[in-house]
């Protein structure tokens, strides 16, 4: 039998469905499923035999287990995990504390954390890289309060903190941008271990500031670090400046890079190409890309993607559709996206209708993707289409995520729905909006009643919008910080992108309460202060 392999043109020859536990010898297992794991992924249709009397499993050893394991999580195939689970279990290997380490890190990598906490609470001893491997699984699946407090509960304990610790964990407060605990868990860190010259957690520590919103931390980690930088390092620095809209802070970092000796990797040039879309550097991003392939970096579907989103932004709608149409390699769903997204802004039904399509032949059926093509018709008062893309989303079962917003006051992270009446405060919360209603309407606000897909009057499109997740988390941001500190901003945290209506009511809002609000959507920041933003409307 011959198959290929992911990433793989020419066959490789396999026993036909022959299980992969058949080598003469433990050793010979564990070298071959090494080379197999380390060297290219792993299949995902493995058989493992069903009877633990078989005389070929009699030979499986622990290492091999190991190596077995590994390649499964590297597949995400979660099936033979499971088979291999049940292997170790039959064959008495369950007692072994670096295997079950290498199955909780395995079950954590594939998403499924109920099976990984059990495994967890069942092993009789667990040594740091146990606590690691489910802290990390928690944070990658989106549970980033459940691993700060896993973190804190190993303290409690009295476990020793690795360096792959406390980089799960900053990562952990970079999901929820909270700063603070960040700073606790690094400084403890650095004063217990001594590693403030530790690259590796120096990285996690710029990542952690930026994404925080503390950009300027953050490059006050990158100056101070005395020790020698990675590449990782300045192409983290870039990245965070990039998302921030420092443009020309993140590529003055680039063009240092070959000065420090340190070759650009296509890292480096996707952080230089990110500074340039959310800034609309058009021609300096186009140089950038086309730099490339004389340094020997072949351009990717991100690489494509930064620069199609650049030119799609600047209105140049068909450079930007040549380009995904002359790839090389097929275009992914996210190009297409991108161009969707810049149509709507630029109202181009035509060029919408165009990604709109494409998108769909992907058989992609995202909820922002209706939504944008909504909008387009709506601009243009084709609320019949609008009603057949809502239709349409329904016949597919599509269900628009809601916006989820949320905020740090006084040590705890409060979370905000639209419309939502769910906080202790909401009736406050509600006095504060109708507050910030009248104040900027008298700075002269005007609603972007154009954003509500609905054919209503304009007085409850309005009321509509009043409502949304941020709006409510700057408008509690506001109340608990009457009488604070003027240098102190509200920091919020978006799951979606800023809408264009709360946009521009937070520019009202910082004007008028003299205050800077920071978001962080799920593109980039944006920085309000006196009025204007960091991106200058460009975004």
């Amino acid at each position: 039998m011959r198959q290929l392999l992911p990433n793989q043109t020419t066959p490789i020859s396999l026993p036909h469905r022959r299980p992969f536990p058949i080598f003469l010898s433990p050793f010979s297992s564990s070298r071959t499923l090494r080379n197999l794991t380390i060297r290219r992924p792993f299949l995902r249709r493995t058989n493992f035999p069903q009877s633990s009397s078989s005389s070929a499993i009699c030979r499986v050893d622990a290492l091999t287990c190991s190596f077995t394991l590994k390649a499964c999580a590297r597949a995400l195939c979660s099936s033979a995990m499971v088979q291999l689970h049940g292997q170790i279990n039959r064959r008495g290997l369950s007692a072994d504390s670096l295997l079950c380490t290498t199955l909780l890190d395995a079950y954590s990598k594939n998403g499924d954390l109920i099976s990984a906490y059990k495994l967890f609470d069942e092993m009789p001893v667990k040594d740091v890289a146990s606590w690691n491997a489910l802290i990390a699984g928690l944070v990658s699946g989106n549970r980033a309060s459940e691993a700060l407090e896993l973190y804190k509960r190993m303290e409690t304990e009295g476990i020793r903190r690795s360096e792959v610790t406390v980089v799960a964990a900053l990562g952990a407060c970079s999901h929820l941008g909270d700063v603070k605990e960040g700073e606790n868990i690094l400084h403890g860190y650095i004063k217990d271990a001594k590693l403030n010259h530790n690259v590796i957690v120096s990285n996690a520590a710029i990542d952690m500031y930026s994404k925080c919103g503390f950009v300027d931390k953050a490059y006050q980690v990158f100056e101070q670090f005395t020790g020698k930088k990675s590449v990782v390092t300045w192409n983290t620095m870039i990245t965070g400046f990039a998302v921030h809209g420092e443009a020309h802070r993140a590529l003055e970092i680039f063009e240092k890079l070959e000065d420090n000796g340190i070759k650009p990797d296509d890292v480096s040039y996707l952080a230089a190409l990110t500074a340039c879309r959310h800034a609309g550097l058009v021609e300096y991003g186009l140089s950038v890309f086309n730099n490339m392939a004389c340094k020997g970096v072949e351009p990717n579907m991100k690489h494509y993607g930064c620069v199609v989103d650049l030119l799609s932004r600047a209105g140049r709608l068909k450079e930007a559709h040549h380009i995904i149409c002359s790839m090389s390699m097929v275009p992914d769903p996210v190009l297409w996206q991108s161009l969707l997204g810049a149509s709507e802004i630029h109202n181009n039904v035509e060029m919408a209708e165009i990604a709109s399509l494409k998108i769909k032949e992907m058989g992609v059926n995202n909820d922002g993707d209706f939504v944008l093509l909504s909008n387009v018709y709506a601009a243009r008062g084709r609320w019949k289409d609008v009603g057949r893309v809502r239709d349409d989303m329904e016949s597919k079962q599509v269900k628009k995520i809601p916006g989820l917003s949320y905020i740090e006051a006084k040590g705890t992270i409060h979370e905000f729905y639209n419309s939502d009446k769910s906080h202790e405060q909401w009736r406050e919360i509600y006095e504060k909006i109708d507050e910030i209603r009248f104040k900027i309407r008298e700075d002269g606000y005007v609603a972007q009643t154009g954003l509500v897909l609905h054919d209503i009057g304009e007085e409850e499109k309005e009321n509509a919008l009043c409502y949304h997740s941020e709006k409510l988390a700057v408008a509690y941001g506001l109340m608990m910080m009457d009488g604070a500190d003027e240098e102190s901003p509200v920091r919020v945290i978006n799951n979606l992108r800023i809408c264009g209506d709360c946009h521009v009511v937070f520019k009202h809002i910082s004007k008028i309460y003299k205050r800077e609000i920071i978001v962080r959507d799920r593109v980039r920041f944006h920085r309000f202060k006196d009025g204007s933003c960091s991106c200058r409307d460009f975004w």
